[in-house]
């Protein structure tokens, strides 16, 4: 009989933690981490060398890129590929060259072209295709960023140029890319 008291001992304070525990609350899950911020969306009109809107530039920046649509209206472009670069000043107001968009973005003054051992340059991008009807669907992405150092809309700005011809990616100094034809300022 002895060995009862202590079996109902431990009954009793068994059935005392699990009630204990019934009533504690449960422990709190960890917060959840809060979703990164939605990168941050530019736009610019794309105009021609008559100064005529023929479509737009959408530039979304990211942690360790950006991408840019390129949109082109039929009719915007001759039909074929186009070299396309980021330009070191965002000036488009020359149409008939645009020229004061100056040369590529180029801090630390690399060689030109995607296909170059000692490039590329920070303006150097890939070509786009500009359909039978002219117009343009494009998205490409760079390293180069949008803002902070090194940026593209620093104090001047910089422009996107889309030349005449394709870009080789390795030919000095813009790839055999030819006239610049249209042009988009980023401010």
């Amino acid at each position: 009989m002895r060995r009862l008291p202590s079996v109902l001992a431990l009954a009793a304070s068994t059935a005392f933690a699990a009630q204990t525990a019934l009533a504690q609350p449960a422990p709190a899950a960890p917060a959840e981490a809060a979703p990164p911020a939605a990168p941050q969306t530019f736009e610019s009109p794309i105009q021609n060398g008559k100064g005529e809107p023929i479509g737009k530039i959408a530039i979304r920046d990211g942690a360790s890129s950006l991408v840019m649509r390129v949109t082109i209206q039929p009719g915007g472009l001759p039909p074929g590929w186009h070299g396309i670069h980021f330009h070191a000043v965002g000036d488009c107001s020359d149409t008939a060259k645009f020229e004061k968009s100056k040369a590529h973005v180029n801090h630390d003054q690399s060689k030109h072209g995607l296909l170059n051992p000692e490039g590329p340059d920070e303006g150097d991008l890939p070509n786009v295709f500009a359909n039978a009807d002219g117009s343009v669907n494009a998205e490409v992405s760079s390293e180069t960023p949008l803002t902070g150092e090194g940026a593209l809309k620093d104090g001047d700005g910089s422009a996107l140029i889309i030349h005449a011809n394709e870009d080789d990616h390795t030919t000095q100094p813009i790839g055999g890319a030819g006239a610049r034809i249209a042009c988009a300022v980023i401010k």
